[in-house]
């Protein structure tokens, strides 16, 4: 799938507006349009050669690929690049997936207005797209950016926020709770201690929050718990090993993250930032 999209040279694609039919019928080559091939996914940008009209064989064909169903629709889900969080869902057509590969804006059509939306022309807070994937069924399509804002037109980050399972054991519950995969969690669970920090302390503190209160204790265990990652190389330790002392790095150092007001998802951007860079270029550009 990713092999397929990159092939393509998506980045530069210029799409203009009419002429959005293309054969059915015609010939791809087998190498691109296989199926279920084994690919890495990469949250960079692809870099891409030229620019490709509307009508070159390699838009025909990734427009022609996709499984549209009856009234020429599939779905597409909104992702966040760096987080993973699935930010929406709506449905396409030919036309609102190829104005999105041009624009690199999230572009839906809507059945209700039977016609083009762009996530954020009322709200501006766009979904600006890194790439875009299909499903090995060819029926589904994701949407991989980083938005500029809410997505949820009620204001919440994503439109994902009623958790089944807490519903089903209270319908009640008004309380809304995001989607968070586990690095998102314990960032969520550190910002919460570092909040409880301004109310009156009852009984001995987490130690989440001790690290929270002391500088010098942080620091000490994050140099002491990266010596101890370092050490299951050199002493070639057990893998499992290597990954419990990698969570003690993470952790602790996820908790002077929060202490210093920084997301991890400005950490990853940096990282997405420096994918098509190399670390020499990347210490060079770095500010005195």
């Amino acid at each position: 799938m990713a092999s397929f999209m990159h092939s393509l040279s998506l980045q530069s694609l210029k799409v203009y507006p009419g002429g959005h039919s293309f054969s059915s019928g015609r010939k791809y080559p087998t190498r691109i349009l296989e199926k279920n091939k084994p690919c890495i996914v990469s949250a960079c940008t692809p870099k891409l050669h030229k620019d490709l009209p509307l009508a070159s064989p390699e838009v025909g064909m990734l427009l022609d690929s996709v499984k549209w169903d009856e009234k020429g629709l599939a779905v597409a889900i909104a992702q966040n690049v760096d987080t993973g969080a699935i930010l929406m869902q709506g449905f396409v057509n030919r036309d609102a997936l190829a104005t999105t590969i041009s624009s690199r804006k999230a572009t839906f059509y809507s059945r209700s207005r039977s016609q083009l939306w762009i996530k954020g022309e009322s709200s501006m807070n766009f979904i600006n797209i890194h790439d875009v994937f299909l499903d090995c069924d060819r029926d589904s399509i994701i949407y991989l950016g980083t938005p500029d804002g809410p997505t949820c037109h009620t204001g919440a980050e994503t439109c994902y926020y009623t958790s089944a399972f807490d519903f089903l054991k209270n319908s009640q519950v008004g309380e809304s709770k995001m989607a968070l995969t586990t690095l998102y969690s314990l960032e969520s669970t550190i910002s919460q201690r570092k909040a409880e920090l301004a109310e009156p302390q009852i009984g001995k503190p987490s130690w989440t929050k001790r690290l929270l209160t002391d500088d010098k204790l942080l620091c000490s265990k994050i140099r002491e718990e990266a010596d101890e990652l370092c050490r299951t190389l050199e002493e070639k330790e057990d893998k499992s090993r290597t990954a419990s002392e990698m969570a003690d790095v993470l952790y602790h150092a996820m908790v002077l993250l929060g202490l210093r007001g920084v997301k991890a998802e400005e950490v990853l951007q940096v990282l997405r930032q420096r994918f098509s860079q190399s670390g020499v270029e990347e210490k060079e550009s770095r500010k005195p």
